[in-house]
């Protein structure tokens, strides 16, 4: 391996010189050699000290031409350290002299020297290769066998390792039932760390035995090598593949051959790959699926989860003391931290609560921190806080991380950034992402390409994709419990990418604001001009609400994220020269639900489309005269809004879409909605003191989806509802006071889906209904039978339990 080592090393120094000399055939002026030989120098310099330190620690002669090369280097490296002294000036026609002979020898030993000292290395590897090949033993055998098979074997795990034995039992387990077994975390999680420790797992040799093979895919694989690697590790002739699909095919030979002798487990350690991804060529990790050899077992590492091969296997984050004990490992590798006084130890915990399970942040944190004073601990804790990313504590945690999003296809990486907008450790409502990016990035309105970008990087560890109610986006276009969860390093991360061009050149603008502290720039008399298109603001319960002025021409999507202690929220004025806003989204995230003041602005947006209010008592309107024009969706969730609706000020004539969820102080819904004549979808939910509806809804022409969920009072529907001709969805579901549907429903023509699940005091169905040609129904099993009495056919039965109306 050694002799092969320097002949590319000779090989590649040569080639980086030649253009050097292949400029000096023709002669040339001194200065022009002497640059030259500076150039020579500087090319060489690290092969020359690669060279002294490789003889040093082998304890071998140098080469011949090794000796040259470091002679050559060391006078010529003399020579031009003296050119500017007393000395060189003094016997200037002699040193050029010198410089001249050092250039021709350079020449001499790159073109001439090294060359046939190559070829002549070259001969006797071939004839060494051959007749140790012919024999099968020897010295020489054994250091051949290692070089083509040692890249497959299992590397050996980390002599210290932290809560990896459950997992490692649990995959063991699903390699007894499956033929392929997909680890998936994001990177720095210890998922190739874990198969390791498994290929070591006595139960694991045992059944596999020498059949083990270990390849690492990369985010560029090369097909033919790795598969080239496999057929060298099991000492086979290494066939000569014409594509990358050849190859593969030639894989499966293989393995079927080792197969016979003992079942056989190749783990292919960090596999990219997935929708939408950059990565060029994408492993074409289906073909091994179809693998037809029963004794085979294919275990694969990734941090994106292969949908075709069924759920996999996500390895968790350290919790608690499994999180504490990995910190102390690297932290104080030698004595423990046994001897630090309590409020030490209360400082290593808030570190590790800020690490957040994460192992690979544990661990480069823990070393940065290693050996250095308390001031400096507490320093970095208060650096965190202030806003300094964690990410930046050690090397390789935000390369490994980063490395995630170069995969990412440019839509992906921009959605990925957007969730960074939001407060750490808190939902991100799906909804609130749906709106901004069906204006940001022009998605449909209805959320079907935002959920199938939540669930791409989802699948890639990004994120996690939750719903808080079981079965609850089964309604289309419905996603009010469905939400975003992300680790707090992952989001560091999607806020760092997005600041890392000069602030005026962003795409977003993310603040965080710590009680009245504002950035400089934004204080100061001449104020940059913004030209984000997303500003988000977040204030804790210590901000004044005392807004200064802020130049963003360009914002069109404006996140507020707050907490306060005061009765009331004031919106700030410079929001009346937003001009381009689409979106506001307004959350607060306190225990109070403080009064919207100044909500006049909004009158002042011309562009204002989509607004989401959450946690918030929404004020009297009727001496705003408020008017949205283009307003087209409203969102309210947890709101107190019964005075506002009480209001008849409102002027909303574009207003297609109404979200209302978890009101509690909505009485019954005002008579002025029923004139919305564009509204398309009323959704009201988990409200539980309307008892009816306004009889005018019939008016509502236009409307598309009427969802009334878990409105546990509503006692039954107006005879108007027959008017909604347009109507292809009703949602009745958790209404289980309702008694009756009215007689016209047949009338309903357009009407394709009826959800009406726990509805148990519904004693009969209007006959009228069994008209509807198109229409399907969702309902339990208690009330399957009021259909089937009819004979009703497009029935489907579903018993999904929702406790959320309780709350």
């Amino acid at each position: 391996m050694e002799i092969v080592g320097e002949v590319v090393l000779e090989k590649v120094i040569g080639e980086l010189i030649k253009p050097i000399f292949d400029g000096g055939k023709k002669a040339a002026p001194f200065d022009e050699i002497l640059k030259r030989v500076k150039s020579i120098l500087k090319l060489i310099e690290p092969t020359v000290h690669k060279i002294k330190q490789l003889s040093g620690e082998r304890d071998r002669p140098k080469e011949e031409s090794e000796k040259q090369l470091i002679q050559l280097y060391e006078e010529g490296k003399k020579l031009i350290q003296e050119k500017h002294s007393a000395h060189w000036l003094f016997k200037k026609g002699k040193n050029k002299g010198k410089i001249t002979a050092l250039y021709e020898s350079l020449h001499l030993l790159f073109q001439v020297s090294m060359p046939l000292e190559q070829l002549k290395t070259s001969r006797e590897i071939l004839d060494l290769l051959q007749s140790q090949l012919k024999s099968g033993t020897g010295e020489v055998s054994g250091q051949i066998e290692l070089l083509g098979s040692g890249a497959c074997y299992a590397p050996k795990p980390p002599a210290f390792t932290v809560g990896l034995d459950v997992p490692q039992r649990e995959v063991k387990e699903l390699l007894l039932k499956k033929s392929v077994v997909v680890v998936s975390a994001p990177g720095g999680c210890g998922k190739t760390t874990l198969v390791r420790k498994l290929c070591q797992d006595p139960d694991v040799k045992g059944k596999f035995k020498d059949n083990i093979f270990f390849v690492t895919v990369s985010k560029v694989p090369n097909i033919k090598l790795m598969v080239r690697k496999l057929f060298e590790h099991n000492h086979c002739r290494v066939p000569e593949f014409q594509t990358d699909q050849d190859a593969i095919i030639q894989l499966e030979q293989l393995l079927k051959k080792q197969a016979e002798k003992a079942p056989v487990l190749l783990v292919l350690d960090d596999v990219w790959g997935g929708p939408d991804i950059r990565v060029e060529p994408e492993f074409p990790f289906q073909e091994f699926k179809n693998f037809e050899i029963p004794e085979c077992r294919i275990l694969v590492t990734s941090r994106y989860e292969f949908g075709s091969f069924g759920s996999a296997y996500k390895l968790d984050l350290l919790h608690g003391e499994e999180a504490m004990t990995l910190f102390r490992h690297s932290a104080f590798p030698t004595d423990g931290d046994f001897m630090l006084d309590k409020d030490f130890k209360d400082l290593v915990k808030e570190i590790v609560k800020r690490c957040g399970g994460f192992p690979l942040a544990l661990q480069v944190v823990g070393r940065s921190l290693s050996g250095l004073p308390v001031a400096i601990w507490k320093s970095t804790l208060l650096e965190w806080s202030e806003g300094q990313f964690i990410l930046e504590s050690g090397e390789g945690l935000l390369d490994c991380l980063q490395s995630s999003l170069a995969s990412l296809n440019d839509k992906l990486k921009e959605c990925f950034m957007d969730l960074g907008s939001f407060p750490e450790d808190k939902k991100i409502p799906v909804t609130a992402l749906i709106d901004m990016w069906a204006e940001l990035y022009k998605l449909d309105k209805n959320g079907v390409h935002a959920i199938s970008r939540l669930i791409k990087l989802s699948l890639q560890n990004l994120l996690n994709l939750v719903v808080t109610r079981e079965g609850a986006t089964e309604v289309e276009g419905c996603y009010d419990d469905a939400f975003v969860l992300q680790h707090d390093l992952l989001r560091e991360l999607a806020i760092r990418q997005s600041s890392q061009e000069p602030m005026e050149e962003r795409k977003r603008l993310i603040l965080d604001l710590s009680g009245d502290k504002l950035p400089d720039w934004w204080t100061e008399e001449t104020q940059p001009c913004i030209k984000a298109r997303l500003l988000s603001i977040s204030t804790d319960e210590m901000f004044s609400s005392s807004w200064c002025d802020m130049q963003v021409p360009e914002v069109e999507v404006l996140i507020l994220n707050f907490q306060t202690r005061e009765n009331n929220y004031t919106l700030p004025e410079f929001m009346k020269r937003m001009d381009k806003l689409k979106v506001l989204v307004l959350t607060n995230y306190g225990f109070s639900i403080p009064e919207l003041t100044n909500f006049s602005v909004l009158s002042s947006l011309p562009s204002l489309k989509r607004i989401r209010l959450e946690r918030v008592s929404v004020p009297t309107l009727c001496n705003t005269m408020l008017e949205l024009k283009n307003l087209e969706k409203i969102t309210l969730v947890m709101c107190k809004i019964n005075q506002a609706f009480n209001s008849s000020a409102i002027q909303m004539p574009n207003l297609k879409e109404i979200n209302i969820d978890s009101c509690n102080d909505l009485v019954g819904l005002p008579e002025w909605l029923c004139d919305l004549v564009q509204l398309r979808k009323l959704s009201i939910s988990n409200c539980h003191k309307p008892s009816t509806l306004p009889e005018g809804i019939g008016r509502l022409r236009n409307l598309e989806v009427l969802r009334l969920h878990a409105c546990t009072k509503l006692v039954g529907l107006p005879d108007s509802i027959a008017s909604l001709r347009n109507l292809t969805l009703l949602d009745i579901s958790g209404c289980f006071r309702m008694r009756e549907l009215p007689k016209q429903m047949g009338e309903l023509c357009s009407l394709e889906k009826l959800y009406m699940r726990r509805c148990s005091r519904l004693r009969e169905l209007p006959p009228s209904i069994m008209r509807i040609k198109q229409l399907e129904v969702i309902c339990d099993t208690e009330k399957a039978h009021l259909w089937e009495d009819h004979n009703f056919t497009n029935l489907r039965i579903d018993e999904t339990t929702d406790l959320n109306w309780l709350v």
